[in-house]
């Protein structure tokens, strides 16, 4: 009989199978049982038209409610309109069809499926391919077979195309299922009971032919319970992997580096930092290397606490690796460390502390001598803390004693990154994960599973609030004017702005085919900067490119911020001049900083309260957070206007919205995750053919991946290779071989 692994062209025909194959990639069995329903369709419920959009690929439930044939100079056409208790659709049949108006009798129940389109405020399907229910009151015993099928139980309605309809796929999954043979199960009956799971092939057959509708949920637990253990596997493996290997314990030393720099600090920690700095601390100290995530509000504080960190580190004999996604925050972060320990990064110095160390940085930008200087510091352990981009990654570049990574940014970072700076230590180094924006705990448990999560929640004393306000230039031009005002009103107070736009320059190529693959969502090009679209150098059809610094900076100069002294910041500027212009900045010789999202992260300015956001729409809500994260550091208020053309009642436009309406970053995370699909959470493969996760959602399903969670620690502690649990092993295997496994592996 047939197994998972048959070609299906053994269970549905060879035309059926290439028209599969063709229109979903499905080859095996199993890819066709993983194509699973959208939703069930009762024959008693009619599918609400009234929520239809126009452009969207439909398949409807609905009555008819009239046929009426038509002819006009252009020929004969066929209206039927079809209904439900909330809305009526029209159909509409092109050329002669008299058969058509005899199948579609007023009073008649089908599956309608085509494309929605609108012809004078109507909406309507042409040409749609259609399946006529069966009724009670049938006497014709010919009756299509297919319709027959869904009598007197629920309608499964598939993901379609134009060419392969759901009642296609419907009846594949039918014959199929016919001659399956048992599918066995690769979880024993405890587990099953114990988690309140059905049996696999139980779950696989209601998933397509439910009893009801409980089954048919039971049915979805089952199967996306399956998808999160298998994650979930995997990162208990790595988890028990990491614990398993030896780490030198790096116990905190009184008297040395971290009491000093603490008795030296400014301000007091927070009870979050302390209660953080604890845990790190005896993890630290442990003889088994820590793998821990810290996550927080924007501006809590998370570089403080992952100074400590190092600090203790290299009190206990070791050195720390800062790893920055970027030049410009490495070298913040670099300039930033060295301010915070003052006579203690000075270590052989005149001036240092008599129990001081050294911070060095080496990015791939940095000169001949200078890069041999930090090369040298890193490998005789001259330098305790050691700052750097991917160039420390680098194989030629070696530590005394590496003891501690931290990843700053970790999306940035795959696992990868972290296993080769891991592998430049005798014995695995402890590692801290840090995120520049709160994420929710199931994505946590999902992408960084492997780590163990700490949370800031808690801003330090003497942050300012930071006001946020969406400037709908469409609309109310005049607010746009306003804001340049308010940054010249700043300036004229001392304090300093950002102007952020999406790209460095106006890349209409580069453009275009953005918009052509899906394109911003924004309906008119607007005119952000007060200038007309020649200035642009567009006509007024074409879309308008995302504003980009060079072409914005000197606009601002010659207009609107006149006489301040502005400069760019952007990926495409050398080493020195970026280190020049945010040196600059941060001395207080720029007033108005323009610049790319290269200051997302990172960057800190206290003087800088204002930060207008170009394009606001072209960014994600995380992203926006992150940013205005930069004003309101200091002792005044933080403004950020978020300039976008994007209509009120557009997906760009509440996006916005939500953002002004909160700085609660954990809230945001969440909205953010919900407005992308779960393959862009868990990163780009995840849209491939075999994508690991069709039914579990990140949000709605956080008991079920708890539940996971704990079973894939039960079992692997158990059994860490999973001998005893050969189908699971073999799954597990499967999972690691398929390229959908590369988030995994990249974040």
């Amino acid at each position: 009989m047939p197994t998972l692994d048959t070609p299906l062209v053994d269970t549905v025909g060879l035309r059926t199978a290439k028209a599969l194959e063709k229109a979903f990639d499905m080859r095996a069995v199993r890819d066709l049982l993983a194509h699973y329903p959208r939703r069930m369709a009762e024959r008693g419920e009619l599918t609400e038209l009234a929520k239809l959009r126009v452009d969207d690929e439909v398949t409807v439930l609905a009555d008819v409610l009239a046929a009426t044939p038509r002819r006009s100079s252009r020929g004969s056409r066929l209206e039927v309109t079809v209904g439900d208790r909330t809305a009526s659709l029209q159909l509409v049949f092109f050329g002669k069809g008299a058969w058509r108006a005899k199948d579609l009798q007023p009073g008649r129940r089908g599956l309608f499926s085509g494309k929605v389109g609108q012809f004078r405020n109507t909406r309507q399907l042409v040409h749609p391919d259609y399946l006529l229910l069966s009724t009670a009151d049938d006497a014709d015993e010919t009756a299509d077979a297919e319709a027959d099928i869904y009598a007197g139980r629920l309608i499964p309605v598939y993901p379609a195309t134009q060419a392969v309809r759901t009642w296609t796929i419907s009846n594949a999954v039918r014959q199929t299922l016919l001659v399956l043979d048992l599918i066995p199960d690769p979880l024993d009956a405890a587990v099953r009971a114990r988690h309140g799971l059905l049996e696999l092939d139980v779950a696989l057959r209601a998933m397509h032919e439910p009893d009801d509708l409980r089954q048919w949920q039971a049915a979805r637990r089952r199967l996306a319970w399956d998808e999160a253990l298998g994650i979930q596997l995997v990162l208990a493996q790595r988890r028990a992997l990491a614990s398993a290997n030896p780490a030198t314990p790096r116990p905190p030393r009184p008297g040395g580096l971290l009491d000093g720099f603490d008795s030296s600090l400014p301000f007091e920690l927070t009870a979050g930092q302390r209660e953080v700095g604890e845990t790190l601390a005896a993890e630290l100290a442990a003889p088994h290397p820590m793998h821990r995530l810290l996550q927080g509000e924007v501006g809590s504080g998370k570089t403080v606490v992952a100074l400590r960190a190092m600090l203790q580190v290299v009190d206990a004999g070791g050195q720390a690796a800062f790893l920055a996604p970027t030049e410009v925050l490495a070298t913040q972060h670099a300039r930033t460390i060295e301010t915070m320990l003052g006579p203690l990064a000075r270590g052989g110095q005149l001036g240092g502390a008599d129990r001081a160390t050294r911070v060095t940085l080496l990015t791939g930008s940095l000169p001949a001598a200078a890069r041999k200087t930090a090369l040298l510091a890193a490998a005789s352990g001259e330098a305790g803390v050691v700052v750097g981009t991917h160039a420390l990654i680098q194989q030629h570049v070696q530590f005394a004693d590496l003891g501690l990574v931290v990843v700053d940014e970790q999306h940035r970072f795959g696992v990868e990154q972290r296993d080769a700076l891991r592998a430049k230590a005798a014995q695995p180094p402890h590692v801290l994960v840090m995120t520049a924006t709160p994420i929710p705990r199931t994505v946590a448990m999902t992408v960084f599973g492997d780590l163990e999560t700490s949370t800031l929640r808690e801003l330090p004393l003497g942050r300012s609030p930071i006001a946020t306000s969406v400037v709908p230039t469409a609309e109310k031009p005049a607010w746009l004017e306003r804001g340049w005002q308010r940054i010249r009103e700043e300036v004229a107070a001392g304090r300093q702005a950002y102007v952020v736009c999406p790209r460095i320059g106006a890349d209409m190529a580069e453009f275009e085919a953005d918009f052509a693959a899906g394109g911003p969502d924004v309906e008119d090009p607007g005119d952000l900067l007060g200038a007309d679209d020649s200035d642009l150098g567009l006509d007024g059809d074409s879309p308008r490119p995302p504003l980009a610094v060079v072409d914005v900076l000197p606009m601002l100069a010659e207009g609107p911020l006149h006489g301040l002294r502005i400069a760019a910041l952007h990926g495409r500027l050398s080493s020195d001049e970026k280190d020049r212009a945010m040196t600059d900045f941060a001395a207080g010789r720029i007033d108005v900083l323009v610049a790319t999202t290269v200051i997302e992260v990172g960057v800190d300015v206290p003087n800088a309260t204002v930060m207008t956001i170009l394009d606001a729409d072209r960014f994600g809500v995380s992203q926006l957070h992150q940013l205005r994260g930069r004003v309101g550091r200091g002792g005044h208020a933080g403004l950020c206007l978020l300039v976008s053309d994007a209509r009120a009642g557009t997906p760009a436009r509440e996006r916005l919205d939500a953002v002004a309406a909160t700085t609660d970053g954990f809230e945001l995370a969440r909205l953010d995750v919900e407005q992308r699909r779960e393959g862009d959470v868990l990163g780009a493969a995840q849209s491939g053919r075999r994508r690991s996760l069709k039914l579990l959602s990140l949000l709605r399903d956080e008991p079920l991946i708890t539940s996971a969670r704990a079973a894939a620690s039960e079992l692997v502690q158990g059994d860490p290779t999973l001998e005893a649990h050969p189908l699971l092993r073999e799954q597990l295997a499967a999972l690691l071989r398929d390229e959908q496994a590369d988030y995994l592996e990249k974040g």
